[in-house]
C-alpha cells in the first residue's frame, strides 16, 4: 500500500482488480477544498488511457511489476517460451500477451518481459529490429524518385511497406512499435 504522495511516473497500481500504470501525474491545491492529485493511467493489459482523481493523502494499492531482459527461444503452440538471461529460467507467454511484438521477433531475440506475481503481463521490444526481407516484387529501374511503396514479407512472415527499389533478400530496419520500414541495413 502507498499514499497518493509516492506517486512517480511508471508506478503500477492495483484498482478494482485491475493493472494500471501512471503515465501523468499533477498534485492540485485549489484555493479552497481539499488538495488532490490528477492521473492519467494506462491499463497494463488492454493499453486504454484514462484520467482519475485521488484525493490527496488517499491510500492505494502499488502492484510489483517485474521487468526482466529474456531471450525469445522458441513458439510452443500458440504460446511463447522466453528465457531469463541471468538465471537461465524459461516463462511461457501466451501469444495474446505477446500481441504485435510476435511480428518482428526472430528465435534468440532480446526483449522486456514485465510479469506480476509470476503472470506475464506484456512483452516489450526494442524499438527497432533489423529482419530479412524474404519477398517482394522485383523494382523497376527508376523507380527510386517516385517515393512509392509495395509490400515486402518479411522472415517472421509479417508485411511491411517498402520502397519500390528495395528487393528480395535485403536486411531492412523496422520500427517495432509501428511497423514501418526505417531503413536498409548493409552487412
Amino acid at each position: 500500500m502507498a499514499t497518493t504522495n509516492d506517486l512517480k511516473n511508471g508506478t503500477v497500481l492495483k484498482i478494482d482488480g485491475q493493472l494500471w500504470t501512471v503515465i501523468e501525474f499533477q498534485h492540485v491545491k485549489p484555493g479552497k477544498g481539499g488538495a488532490f492529485v490528477r492521473t492519467k493511467l494506462k491499463n497494463v493489459l488492454s493499453g486504454k488511457v484514462v484520467d482519475k482523481t485521488f484525493n490527496a493523502g488517499l491510500k492505494i494499492e502499488t502492484a510489483n511489476v517485474d521487468k526482466r531482459d529474456m531471450q525469445y527461444l522458441y513458439k510452443d503452440g500458440e504460446d511463447f517460451v522466453f528465457m531469463d538471461t541471468d538465471t537461465y529460467d524459461q516463462i511461457t507467454v501466451p501469444a495474446a500477451t505477446v500481441g504485435d511484438a510476435a511480428n518482428f521477433m526472430l528465435e534468440s531475440t532480446n526483449a522486456m518481459v514485465a510479469t506480476n506475481e509470476g503472470v506475464p503481463l506484456y512483452v516489450e521490444l526494442p524499438p527497432s529490429a533489423v529482419l530479412m526481407v524474404t519477398y517482394t516484387e522485383p523494382g523497376l529501374q527508376g523507380d527510386r524518385s517516385t517515393g512509392g511503396t509495395k509490400p515486402a514479407t518479411l522472415e517472421t512472415g509479417y508485411t511491411i511497406q517498402v520502397p519500390l527499389f528495395l528487393e528480395s533478400d535485403t536486411k531492412v530496419k523496422v520500427d517495432t512499435r509501428d511497423g514501418s520500414y526505417l531503413g536498409r541495413v548493409n552487412d
